[in-house]
Formats: C-alpha cells, sequence, structure tokens
C-alpha cells in the first residue's frame, strides 16, 4: 500500500509540475530562511553555555542613583572581592579581574600583540575555561605564572612543549608559563588569548589604595554561587552592602548580573532591565514563524483551490472500498513527500549561501550533520511541516461525497473558498508587519547616521598608546607634525569614541542634595584643533597656560546643567581640589549614537594617555602616508608593532548590530513576500483558469478587458485589505515599543504602515492581473467550444 501511494504521490507532482514547483519552491525558500534564522538564534542562545557551571555564575554590577536618573555599571570596588566570600554562604567563590587590554607578548624572536586580562587565582576555578595543560586551582597561584591559549602558545613555541617556557609581557615583566587552555570558543562574553596573576598587577599604588576604598569602582568582581541558590534572594541579602560601608553615598544598590544574561539581557534605563540582544532573538524567532507559516498556508491553499481536480479520484476510491482514514493518510503522505524534496533543496540552498550569511551576521554558523540531535531536529521539522500544511487539505479532501461527486453535482460552496481566504488574509498580515518593521527600522539607522557628532572624523586616526609612547610622546608629535603628513596631535584617556571616566562634580550654589554625573576624558594640547570639535566660550588648553594642570572644560550639556550663563571663570570641585573652567565646547556624540549626549568635563592630564590621534593632512595616496609615519613611530616606539584605526571606522561600528538586524529585517521581508507572492501567482493562475467559461460567456455578452481584469482582482485586494486591518495597530504597537529602546529615535510616521499596506496591494494587483489580462485576452470560442 506504500508503494501505491508514493506512485500516486509522485504521478501527481509529476503531472501537475507547474503547482509542484510552486509548492516545493515555496516551502524550501520557507524552510531555508527558517533555518537561516534559527542557525542565528541557536548562536544567540548559546553564549556561555559551555561552563559546566554556568547557571551559577554572576558579576557584580551596582545601581548608581543620582538626581536626574538610575546609572547601572558593572565596575565593582575592590574590597568586595574578599568581602563577599564571607557575606552570604550561598556565594561559593568571588574572583576579579581588570577590564583587558592588548599586551606585548615576546617569546625569543616572536612579538605579537594579543588581549589578556589580570585575573585573580579563582578565576579559573570559577569559568571553566577548558584547559589543556595545568591544574585550574594552582596555574595562577604563583605570581610569576602566566596562562595562555593553544593557538598562541603555538605561535610562540611551534611544536615545543610551552609549559614552563618564558614570556615578557610589555617589555617590562617576565612570566613563566604554566598552563596552556583551548581556544576560546566565539560564543564566549570572554575573548582572550592570556590570563596573567592579579598579584602582579596589584602591586601598582593605586590598586594597593582601592583595598580600602568602598567608592572607587574600577575593577569587576564575579560570584560563584552554591548550586540550587536562588539569585534574587542573594541579590536582597547583599544589596545594601555599599550603603552600609559609605553611610555618607547611601544612593548605591548591588546585585548579581547572571552569566547568562550578559549577552542577551545587558541593557539598563533608570535601574530597570529594558532589553538587550534578547529583544533581537525573540523578533527573528517570531519573523522565522512568520515565513514557514506564509509558505505552508501556500501549500494549504493550492491543494483545497485544486481540490475539484481530485476529486473525481476521491469519489472514484470511495466508491470502491477506500475508507477516509486510508485518504487522509495518502494525502498526508503526499504533504511529507513535498516536505522531504523541499526540506532537502532547502538544505541545498542554506548551504550554497552560507558563507554569505556568516559574512552579514559576522559569525561562523554550520548545520552540524554529525550530530544525532540534528537529525531528530530535522525529522521534527519534516513531521511539523507535513502535519501543519497537509492536515487541513487531507481532511478536507477526504470528506467529499462519492455520490456528489461521481454525478458531477460537487459543489465547494464556502466550506472550501472561506478558509482559503483567511489564509490568504493571514499571509498578507505577515507580510505587511513585516514590511512595516523594515521601514521603522530602515528610518531609525539614517536617523541616527545622520546625527551631527560634534567633531570631525574626517582623516582622523587614532593609535593605542603605551608607556613606551608616552615617554617619548613630545617628540613623537614634533617629528609628525615636521614631516607635514600630520595636520595636528593630540593624546587622550580614551578615544573620541568612547568614555571610560565618570564623575559627580561640586559647584557654587549646586542645590543640597542634588548629585548628577558627569563623563570624564583627560586630553593632552591640541585635543579640539585635533577632532574639529568648536569651542563655544573660553579657550582650549594651552602650552602658554602653565595652570591649565588645574583646568577643565565643559560641555554644553555640563552648562546647562549647573545652571551658569558665563561658567568661564568658576571653580568647579572635583577630588577635593578646585578645578578652573578655561572654556566651553560644543556636545559632542562619544558614546552610544542612540542616546542623548552626557553632561561631561575634559581635563589636561599630560602623560597618560590612552591613545594618541592625528589628523592626517590631505593626500591622494593613503596607504603611502600611513608607512611613512609608521617609520616615524618605530622610531620612538620601536617594541610595538604600528597599529591605527580610523576614526570613523570606529564610528561606524556603533552601528553594526542595528545595520545587522536592519539588513536581516530587509532581506527576510523581501523573502517572505516573494513566498507569499508565489503562493498568490499559483492560486490566481488556478483562479483565473477555473473561470475561464465565466470570462468566455462575459466576454461574449460583451463585457471589456478591464473589467474582466477588475473582476478577478478585486477579490485578491479585499484580502490585503483585510490582512492590513489586522496587521496595522500590532505593528503599530510593536514599534511604538521598539523605538521606545532608543533616547534618540526617529518619530513614528502615520504613513510608514499604509505604505507598507499599498505597498503589498500594488504587488498583488500586478500578479494577479498578469494572471487575469491572460484570461481575458483567451478566445471565448475555445472555452466554451464544448457547452
Amino acid at each position: 500500500m506504500l508503494r501505491s501511494y508514493l506512485i500516486i504521490a509522485f504521478r501527481n507532482l509529476t503531472r501537475n509540475s507547474f503547482y509542484s514547483f510552486i509548492n516545493i519552491g515555496g516551502l524550501a525558500a520557507g524552510i531555508s530562511c527558517t533555518i537561516l534564522i534559527m542557525l542565528w538564534v541557536n548562536d544567540e542562545l548559546s553564549f556561555d553555555h559551555f561552563h559546566k557551571n554556568a547557571d551559577w555564575l554572576s558579576q557584580v554590577y551596582t545601581h548608581n542613583h543620582y538626581s536626574d536618573r538610575i546609572g547601572t555599571s558593572k565596575a565593582a570596588v575592590l574590597p568586595l572581592y574578599e568581602y563577599l566570600k564571607t557575606a552570604d554562604a550561598r556565594i561559593k567563590n568571588t574572583a576579579v579581574s581588570d577590564w583587558g587590554a592588548s599586551h606585548l607578548i615576546v617569546a625569543g624572536d616572536v612579538r605579537v600583540l594579543k588581549k589578556g586580562y589580570y585575573v585573580s587565582s579563582e578565576f579559573l576555578e570559577i569559568f571553566r575555561f577548558p584547559l589543556l595543560k595545568g591544574e585550574p586551582s594552582k596555574v595562577l597561584d604563583d605570581h610569576s605564572s602566566i596562562v595562555i591559549s593553544e593557538s598562541l602558545a603555538k605561535a610562540l613555541f611551534k611544536d615545543t612543549d610551552p609549559i614552563n617556557q618564558l614570556i615578557k609581557i610589555d617589555d617590562a615583566v617576565d612570566f613563566r608559563v604554566s598552563g596552556v587552555f583551548k581556544d576560546i570558543s566565539a560564543n564566549s562574553s570572554f575573548q582572550f588569548d592570556l590570563l596573567m596573576p592579579w598579584g602582579v598587577h596589584a602591586k601598582q599604588s593605586w590598586i594597593k589604595e582601592s583595598q580600602t576604598q568602598w567608592d572607587n569602582e574600577s575593577f569587576q568582581v564575579f560570584v560563584e554561587l552554591q548550586p540550587g541558590s536562588d539569585v534574587q534572594e542573594v541579590n536582597k541579602a547583599i544589596g545594601n552592602i555599599l550603603n552600609e560601608k559609605t553611610p555618607d553615598n547611601d544612593t548605591r544598590d548591588l546585585f548579581l548580573q547572571p552569566l547568562l544574561d550578559w549577552r542577551l539581557k545587558s541593557s539598563f534605563r533608570d535601574g530597570k532591565l529594558v532589553g538587550g540582544q534578547y529583544d533581537y532573538v525573540k523578533l527573528f524567532s517570531a519573523v522565522a514563524i512568520f515565513i514557514l507559516v506564509i509558505a505552508c498556508i501556500n501549500f494549504m491553499n493550492l491543494a483545497t483551490a485544486r481540490s475539484e481536480r481530485r476529486a473525481r479520484e476521491v469519489g472514484v476510491r470511495k466508491a470502491i472500498g477506500s475508507r477516509r482514514i486510508e485518504l487522509i493518510r495518502q494525502f498526508l503522505g503526499e504533504s511529507f513527500l513535498i516536505s522531504i524534496i523541499a526540506f532537502l533543496f532547502a538544505l541545498l540552498i542554506v548551504q550554497v549561501i552560507l558563507p554569505v550569511y556568516n559574512s552579514l551576521v559576522d559569525k561562523n554558523l554550520a548545520i552540524q550533520y554529525s550530530m544525532p540531535v540534528y537529525w531528530l531536529m530535522a525529522l521534527g521539522f519534516i513531521l511539523f511541516i507535513g502535519l501543519f500544511a497537509g492536515s487541513y487539505p487531507a481532511f478536507y479532501l477526504s470528506s467529499f461525497n462519492p455520490a456528489s461527486v461521481l454525478k458531477g453535482k460537487l459543489h465547494l460552496g464556502r466550506s472550501g473558498v472561506a478558509p482559503r481566504k483567511v489564509l490568504v488574509s493571514l499571509q498578507f498580515f505577515f507580510s505587511i508587519f513585516l514590511i512595516g518593521v523594515t521601514l521603522v527600522i530602515y528610518q531609525q539607522i539614517n536617523f541616527v547616521k545622520m546625527r551631527d557628532t560634534g567633531y570631525d572624523r574626517e582623516n582622523l586616526v587614532m593609535v593605542t598608546s603605551n608607556e613606551e609612547m608616552n615617554k617619548h610622546y613630545q617628540a613623537l608629535k614634533q617629528q609628525l607634525l615636521d614631516s607635514k603628513l600630520v595636520l595636528s596631535v593630540t593624546g587622550s584617556g580614551s578615544p573620541i569614541t568612547e568614555i571610560y571616566g565618570n564623575n559627580t562634580l561640586g559647584w557654587r550654589g549646586k542645590p543640597e542634595g542634588e548629585s548628577i554625573l558627569f563623563t570624564r576624558v583627560t586630553t593632552e594640547n591640541d585635543y579640539t584643533k585635533t577632532m574639529g570639535i568648536n569651542v563655544v566660550e573660553g579657550r582650549d588648553f594651552s602650552e602658554e597656560f602653565k595652570s591649565d594642570s588645574s583646568a577643565m572644560l565643559l560641555n554644553l550639556a555640563a552648562v546647562e546643567v549647573i545652571g551658569v550663563k558665563n561658567p568661564v571663570g568658576m571653580n568647579i570641585d572635583l577630588w577635593g581640589k578646585k578645578w578652573k573652567v578655561v572654556g566651553v565646547v560644543e556636545n559632542i556624540l562619544m558614546e552610544s549614537p542612540f542616546r542623548e549626549v552626557r553632561p561631561g568635563f575634559y581635563l589636561f592630564n599630560p602623560g597618560a594617555n590612552e591613545v594618541m590621534t592625528m589628523r592626517l593632512s590631505e593626500t591622494k595616496d593613503m596607504p603611502a602616508t600611513l608607512r611613512k609615519i609608521e617609520t616615524i613611530f618605530n622610531k620612538h616606539n620601536p617594541s610595538y608593532a604600528f597599529a591605527y584605526n580610523f576614526v570613523d571606522e570606529e564610528y561606524s561600528r556603533k552601528f553594526s548590530s542595528i545595520e545587522m538586524i536592519g539588513t536581516l529585517s530587509n532581506l527576510f521581508a523581501f523573502l517572505s513576500i516573494c513566498i507569499t507572492c508565489l503562493g498568490l501567482y499559483g492560486l490566481a493562475a488556478f483562479s483565473a483558469e477555473q473561470r475561464i467559461k465565466e470570462i468566455g460567456i462575459r466576454k461574449v455578452m460583451g463585457a471589456s478587458t478591464r473589467s474582466i481584469v477588475s473582476l478577478l482582482s478585486k477579490d485578491f485586494a479585499y484580502l490585503v485589505i483585510i490582512g492590513f486591518i489586522f496587521a496595522a495597530p500590532l505593528a503599530w504597537w510593536f514599534l511604538d515599543n521598539f523605538l521606545q529602546r532608543y533616547t534618540y529615535r526617529v518619530s513614528l510616521q502615520w504613513w510608514v504602515l499604509p505604505f507598507a499596506g499599498l505597498l503589498a496591494l500594488i504587488l498583488v494587483l500586478i500578479i494577479v492581473s498578469t494572471q487575469a489580462l491572460r484570461a481575458a485576452r483567451a478566445n471565448p470560442a475555445d472555452s466554451l467550444r464544448n457547452e
């Protein structure tokens, strides 16, 4: 019997090749889109899950309460590292680290720059990064030990055993390799190639002082809880520790942010979690479902629309004794067969476009064919599609009355047409929703990209500073200027695209109890000149003024907060010292382009630069200019390779996430429309074919081609309008909530959703009209010949 079912199924596929192509093509496109989306979703959801104890790992965060807002930070005070070990019985262990940085690594003749962290000895006991050599509890106990990645060990020592080999870090400190860890996977929140003992880092005077400072939030502290512990209960127990230790500043609340939320739930506003990457995971999971449903609806519609063609087959089979359950099995079998064929084509499509897709999403996604769970999921996928897409047609076709069918009196009526109309409307509901979402994301990206940054990004190049470069800063700067390759040079404590420091300030007339956080940037001379920042009032720091060691610049947002019309000359309290305001600058967009510019200040602090920034002269040969600049750097900074970044490229990276989301939205919205239109094309072709005799009679009676096209098109146009009526309010609600996550955002325009509906309507009219026009132009004598 199974062989008979397969023969019938293949015969139907080949006999109706046009509709088979639409069915299989639509399903394959839908399945391939779903697979691509779910590969991305699975990768996002898998972040940090490789740690065996991931459920019990957290980082210490702080809610800082200010007069104007609540700021959330993952920077912690150093005393918490030891204090939390005994603060609550549910805390199993703690670890501390710095923020990670690029370090020069020297072993023999090999010199490379790699990212590394200074971490306490508990770090590898808490975070279960797989060690290939060494014991997690011992590798960082010795202050002269270092743990490196497998690839770094290969680069430094080739095939030689790296254990006990010497490495020099930053041309200053010698370490002995005590362990080798497996290269960090891409789905880890931590990315590094070396770990160094905290004891070496802690020898610095400022860190020694920080060990008793309960208000210096400059470190990362991690916590491992006892298995089965409730994070929220622990948060209640430790939440008030900082306020107890600093009663004069009782506006800080501690809490633990679970490791598995670092990637997905990382966005806070006024002390409340407002989302993160998880929002996009939910969005694209919904898109995957939408697209798959649209593809399945195509199958349902075409199967039920063509029911008259198979009615006689059903009647004959029932008349000779076939039971309804056998017919249901046959039609479901055909559905499963189509699903299998479509799934195989989908896998082929995915394999072909996966390299391009990986480049788009900046991942290394792949289908794990060797894993049994993959084949189980594939089987489940096929069964779901086969049942979902084939159940309604199977039950519908098997319900025909054999007597009515064989007498030629089968009238499908509303039982066949009404569900089909509902399904088509549902397709357009999804399509219009996706078009609207895509349009608004596109508007938001363009709106923010056009935002004035307050400085000139053109020909601006940044180089990460190091101790050697800072030591020779003045000589390096002078030679760069003398070369005429560079118009201006400056140094700063953070790049123009980031802010590393924050402080509260005091001033005369400040309201009692007011606490507002200001951003802090330390600079060298020529900062505003190099960056192209407009000085609104007063002056920039200058070598002519020796008093600038206690001078300060404010941005316009800070002036507005302070509430002084002429701030130049006023004194500001910071760190127990008076600082004189010498100038006011424009608001500079250094943080997220999706948020407002915060009040900030600039201090003159030479010799402690994190970044050197150069404005290059205009040139037609940028590579040659950079090679000449590299020669100058190699003279004054020979230990480090010349590595640079263009500011405009760094700024563009701030949009990488939303641009990727926007591109994916465009792609999947386009594909969903294509799948919908593919099914609509088949449905319109069949509808025109089914009504060919009616059209012939109308033409004989004098109907024009235009009226016939209008007649066939309006039924589908109504379905688009119904889909729009339901999609518009839901899409408006979703988009309004989506935009709320951005402080600096485009306003939701009234015309966006009507435009999406109009676009869908135009596509429908074009597709249906082509089929209607072909039917209307046919010779009525051909269709009425056998009447």
